[in-house]
């Protein structure tokens, strides 16, 4: 089976956010993505997803000049040959020819990596998550909650919560890092007031601690009873200061979301720093490097809890042991994507991820979401 076409689209919020939402020292867009779909000669499409929070303009040039010739011709079956080939770019010559950019060239090798996995799901009539091994067919999820918003108080808080709450979520991924530790441990204590003590809270600092905050910090939250503490510091030093701060305090950390490539993400459990890892398959490796890291992390005891897009990385949390739990966006006004691009996605409630039968990632893309969504740029 050979890949015979290739199309791409831009996907993004049209117009501007009056209220957008932070977290610690940035803001997220509600969608600033890339949509892949590979043809074959024998019928079969496959789809990917890369995901940036940087301008999206990069992926859009190394589309738009020149990719698809190291696509198309190629076996459509055979997913880490052709990773290996596109992420191999990152130190060739081509690249700079090109002007391609190391992110750009890493994300593109995700979406086109996760649009194989679908065609080789597809062909052989199964989820992905049982070819992966299927180990369960639902896995638990939470919602990612909290952000910082211009004029957002302590009740807008309140009333996010009570919200979220009665959509049935059973974890909460809260936003920490972007005001003072003494406002934020206030607005975790909303938050607890709100969900209780029974339901799981996570608490995401992105990046934005020095060693001696985390240190502060982790012992001021000990009695919210986080179930994780996520990327606590800064980008410079994180993977030795994590450790650091794992040796005082008892609240687990986790991180890998920020990470270029797997071996950054391998260096992670090498530090023996983290108790969960949370690399993203959209943003670098796709599922031939998920799987790869989600067996190391099995291995030394450490649970994948990936960043970002439920209905990709459930396949990967569904079909190991170290599979711990997926990222959801149930809030439109955060994320419309998730609630509006594929028809009839996985169900999600009561805290948990339902997992289809459909073969490859058993998602299919609306039309009119992508009209609303989509500038197709190939």
């Amino acid at each position: 089976m050979k890949i015979t076409g290739i199309k791409a689209w831009i996907l993004n919020v049209p117009g501007e956010d009056p209220r957008p939402h932070w977290v610690s020292n940035f803001i997220v867009p509600k969608a600033n993505e890339v949509l892949i779909e590979l043809e074959t000669d024998q019928g079969i499409k496959g789809i990917g997803i890369a995901t940036s929070y940087t301008p999206i303009e990069a992926c859009k040039k190394m589309l738009t000049s020149g990719f698809e010739e190291l696509v198309l011709g190629a076996d459509a079956l055979a997913p880490e040959q052709v990773y290996q080939k596109i992420f191999a770019l990152t130190w060739q010559r081509l690249a700079h020819e090109k002007g391609w950019s190391r992110e750009a060239i890493v994300r593109i090798s995700a979406a086109t990596d996760l649009a194989m996995w679908d065609i080789m799901g597809k062909a052989a009539g199964l989820p992905l998550f049982r070819l992966f091994g299927g180990h369960r067919t639902e896995v638990p999820a939470y919602v990612t909650c909290a952000y910082y918003r211009d004029g957002k108080d302590l009740g807008e808080l309140r009333e996010e919560m009570e919200m979220l709450k009665s959509q049935g979520h059973l974890g909460f991924k809260a936003k920490v890092g972007g005001v003072s530790l003494g406002e934020d441990i206030k607005r975790m204590e909303v938050i607890r007031d709100v969900i209780g003590y029974e339901k799981d809270l996570m608490i995401d600092v992105n990046r934005a601690w020095s060693l001696d905050t985390a240190i502060e910090g982790a012992a001021a939250l000990v009695d919210i009873k986080p179930r994780w503490l996520e990327e606590p510091l800064r980008w410079n030093d994180d993977r030795r200061q994590l450790k650091l701060l794992a040796q005082r305090t008892n609240i687990p950390l986790s991180a890998g979301e920020s990470e270029l490539t797997s071996a950054g993400c391998r260096s992670l459990l090498e530090e023996q720093a983290i108790r969960i890892l949370q690399f993203d398959c959209t943003m670098m490796g796709g599922f031939t490097e998920g799987r790869k890291l989600t067996a190391l992390a099995e291995l030394n005891d450490v649970q994948v809890a990936p960043h970002h897009d439920c209905f990709v990385h459930a396949h990967i949390v569904a079909s190991s042991p170290a599979g711990c739990i997926v990222e959801s966006f149930t809030d439109p006004e955060r994320d419309p994507l998730q609630a509006e691009l594929f028809k009839d996605p996985p169900r999600i409630a009561d805290g948990k991820l339902y997992l289809k039968e459909d073969p490859g990632l058993g998602l299919e893309v609306r039309e009119d979401s992508l009209e609303r969504y989509g500038t197709r740029i190939l």
